[in-house]
């Protein structure tokens, strides 16, 4: 096959763009490398060995926006399904500069110490001007990623609500069945809409610091109400007698939120992830509400309403990819968007206009 053919092929089907000047020996190379890509089943039977790489090969899959990867992630985690839900997910958020990934790192080896997998899915904030992200969670947690009971996945927000990655709850289940129990999900905490991580947790922790109102954290009511706990980090030092003061605070405001349909009352907590005091007491938190949920058989419940959630959302967000990438709306997209802008025609007229023509 000519060079130049492999190239359109790379760019048409593999989503890769290769250079222009590319040579023989080059395509040759990729030719091999794509040889070598390993089938669904096989990242599949690797996956449920505890292969960390082949858990990271398939996670990119399911990242990926190519077609053809597309139908081999719904292929691995179509058998990775009957092999998941035995973990327990916590969803973590604070606004930046609370220590989210400081504490998670400090929590996450705490719980390898306890014998527990723990796979941490760090969802980092994409610029919404060139669209790119830092990605540099696995470098502020330098101790937990060396831990062979770890798992460290940084993505990209994306234009998801709540900083949770497009396909996170996707993710959570290829690292269930790799082996993994407990799942750590750190979300951007910008304070949009934390719903998105809430609907895919057993668990809702709130990182909180002492020493800063509501104003300056960005935190809203909403988020404060969805939390199961609220732990104020930091409490060290000059901060400690500020965080017992927050703490009580805290404690006091949490109980005039609505009761919860879990029969749990949530609780306010201080720790240090300097000094690591603190983190026994937040896993014994976790663990009680655990017991309880279990007990009362909420916990199955809510597995149930979330999976039907995501169902629907599912549906939803192909609904609106088809739609924006359907041919005829493409082209009588930007026509009506004029119109509108020439208050030609309503703005609900042109949607009713473009949603008949898609139906049609």
């Amino acid at each position: 096959m000519e060079p130049n053919t492999i190239k359109s092929a790379l760019t048409e089907k593999e989503g890769i763009n290769p250079p222009q000047n590319m040579s023989t020996s080059s395509v040759e190379v990729i030719q091999k490398m794509r040889k070598k890509q390993p089938s669904a089943q096989e990242l599949v039977d690797r996956i449920l060995a505890h292969d960390k790489t082949a858990l990271s090969r398939a996670i990119t899959l399911v990242e990926s926006t190519n077609t053809e990867h597309l139908v081999k992630a719904n292929a691995i985690i179509q058998a990775c399904l009957p092999h998941a839900n035995k973990s327990f997910r916590i969803g973590i958020t604070g606004v930046p500069g609370v220590g989210k990934s400081t504490f998670i790192e400090v929590f996450g080896k705490y719980l390898t110490s306890l014998g527990k997998k723990v796979a941490v899915l760090a969802v980092d904030p994409s610029s919404t001007i060139s669209h790119g992200s830092i990605l540099g969670d696995k470098t502020r947690m330098e101790e937990l990623v060396k831990d062979e009971n770890a798992y460290i996945r940084p993505s990209a927000s994306g234009e998801t609500l709540g900083g949770v990655a497009r396909k996170t709850r996707e993710t959570i289940i290829l690292c269930e069945a790799a082996g993994f129990d407990t799942i750590l999900i750190e979300t951007v905490g910008v304070g949009q809409s934390e719903t998105a991580v809430h609907s895919m947790v057993d668990f809702f922790l709130l990182l909180k610091i002492s020493g800063a109102g509501d104003e300056l954290q960005g935190i809203k009511r909403g988020i404060m109400e969805m939390a199961d706990a609220i732990v104020i980090n930091k409490a060290d030092g000059d901060n400690i007698n500020k965080s017992k003061l927050a703490k009580a605070e805290f404690n006091r405001a949490l109980h005039l939120f609505p009761a919860k349909k879990s029969g749990w009352i949530p609780m306010a907590s201080t720790c240090s992830s300097y000094t690591k005091d603190g983190i026994a007491g937040v896993w014994g938190i976790i663990s009680e509400f655990k017991t309880l949920v279990q007990s009362n058989h909420y916990f199955e419940q809510k597995r149930q309403e979330q999976n039907q959630f995501w169902m629907l959302e599912t549906i939803n967000n192909q609904l609106q990819s088809n739609f924006y990438n359907n041919p005829k709306i493409i082209k009588l997209l930007e026509k009506n968007k004029k119109a509108v802008q020439n208050d030609e025609i309503s703005p609900f007229a042109a949607a009713i206009n473009l949603l008949n023509t898609y139906f049609k």
